[in-house]
């Protein structure tokens, strides 16, 4: 097989003599690498076509430095400069650094290439994962989570059979899941069978330093939160990352990771843990008492918002109480979309929403579930005990419970359309029961105050001799004025 090793510019013209062959149906010099003829199939299944297609650009470059600042690789671009961009500006090539999904974040080097390379659609912004835009070393490297070397006419798009690119990915320390890949591409002719361990040597020098902020971001959880599990007085328990692995561990039979999707953990022997969110990270507790108690919620949204878990009472904000409203209002739970049109309507975003309820987690621990997102804990809210005597018929408790409106300063959907429908049934609950003391304190409330036909009806119950009759007339006229 032909390489760049060799004569990089003979090599090229074998191997697009060897991809018209093949992808013509007609007899090839020589048969592609496996790597690259299993790319190809990958490609042609995902529609990618040899001659139209173009790397789309999906992001402005606005928005591009807005994913560096965020992006895990941005923290070991030092480095990797340090190592390429030098020798890829000297040899006529450009580095390249790509997210997980292919998006090219930084692309540095020669300045004449990385011309060259924009007029290809090879540019911060663009997207080079394979399903896209067919085998490259960038998308292949992603596809297969190992360094690859395409040169050529490997490439499945023709316009790219004048490049030559080698990549490798990074993984995250942590999960093992692939951060990006790092790249280094050029001109046919600028080809050096160095380049491909080169890039791979530059790939394990980000894990190194992503390695070496991992162990110092975990030596600073460890001494912040060891307070917290001394705090069990000998219960079993552990201190875990944000992603489940464990730090320090009193717990016998635990494994090196844990899923913190849910609020409990259960082991093989029949017992039960339980994660409690902290400011970073979990304290996972394993009760010595026969199973978990549920915890107890008590939520009062008909005044300033607050929530009284076990006793401990935590102002909300908000953003907060509403979406604690509608959790409330669905105990069976809402997924992270549907709780964002719950809460922000059509502009509602569930990554917004998945932030706040991290917010809100921190506070309420494990009475607050999530896959999907749920209150587990015994509730009672002020608005719901309203909205059930209301219904029941019961409507001096209706009256009693409903203290004002629900939420009043805020816009969520399904808080407003709850407000509108309890504010009715309760209503109409003090309308219709007949009793005149309690359409009296109905009417003695901001939300009753101005009710005209309230007044009427309170006006009709009162006896003349009532001096609250008084009161009443005199308000029914001013309401009509």
């Amino acid at each position: 097989m032909a390489t760049p090793s060799a004569d990089p510019v003979e090599s090229a013209r074998v191997l697009v003599r060897v991809h018209e062959a093949v992808l013509g149906g007609g007899r090839a010099p020589q048969a592609p690498r496996t790597v690259i003829a299993e790319s190809w199939r990958r490609s042609l299944d995902a529609r990618v076509d040899p001659d139209r297609t173009e790397a789309p650009t999906v992001y402005a470059q606005r928005e591009v430095s807005e994913l560096r600042a965020a992006h895990p690789l941005a923290g070991t671009l030092p480095a990797l400069r340090g190592l390429l961009r030098g020798l890829a500006e000297e040899a006529g090539q450009i580095m390249i650094v790509t997210d997980a999904a292919g998006h090219i974040l930084w692309c540095e080097g020669n300045n004449a290439v990385r011309h060259a390379a924009e007029r290809a659609a090879l540019a911060e912004g663009t997207r080079w994962s394979e399903d896209v835009i067919g085998t490259n070393a960038m998308g292949t490297a992603l596809a297969l989570g190992r360094s690859v070397r395409i040169h050529s006419g490997e490439h499945l798009v023709r316009s790219y059979h004048s490049w030559t690119c080698a990549a490798s990915p990074v993984r995250d320390p942590d999960t093992g899941a692939v951060l990006g890949v790092v790249d280094v591409s050029g001109p046919v002719h600028t080809a050096h069978p160095a380049v491909a361990a080169l890039v791979e040597a530059a790939a394990k020098l980000a894990e190194s330093q992503l390695q070496a902020s991992l162990a110092a971001r975990e030596q600073r959880l460890r001494e912040r939160n060891m307070p917290h599990l001394l705090g069990l007085r000998g219960e079993p328990g552990a201190l875990l990352t944000p992603t489940g692995r464990v730090l320090v561990s009193a717990v016998s039979g635990l494994p090196t990771r844990v899923d913190v999707s849910g609020p409990e953990i259960r082991f093989t022997d029949g017992r039960t843990g339980l994660l409690e969110p902290l400011h970073e990270g979990y304290l996972l507790r394993v009760p010595t008492s026969p199973g978990p108690r549920t915890p107890r919620l008590s939520l009062s949204l008909l005044e300033d918002p607050v929530a009284i878990l076990d006793g401990r009472r935590h102002s909300l904000s908000l953003r907060h109480a509403e979406i604690l409203a509608a959790l409330a209002l669905r105990p069976d739970g809402l997924s992270g979309e549907a709780l964002a049109l719950a809460t922000h309507g059509e502009d509602g975003n569930a990554v917004t929403v998945r932030a706040e309820v991290h917010r809100l987690r921190a506070q309420l621990g494990i009475a607050l579930g999530r896959k999907p997102y749920r209150l587990l804990a015994a509730v009672d809210a002020d608005f719901l005990r309203a909205r059930a005597a209301a219904r029941s018929g019961d409507a001096a408790l209706a009256v009693r419970s409903y203290r004002g409106p629900l939420l009043p300063r805020s816009e969520a959907p399904i808080v407003r359309a709850e407000r509108e429908e309890l504010h009715a049934a309760v209503r109409s609950a003090a309308l219709h029961c007949g009793r005149p003391d309690v359409l009296w304190e109905f009417a003695q409330h901001p939300h009753g105050a101005d009710d005209i036909e309230v007044h009427e009806v309170l006006a009709r119950l009162l006896s003349p001799a009532d001096p609250r009759r008084a009161a009443v007339l005199a308000r029914l006229r001013a309401l009509h004025l």
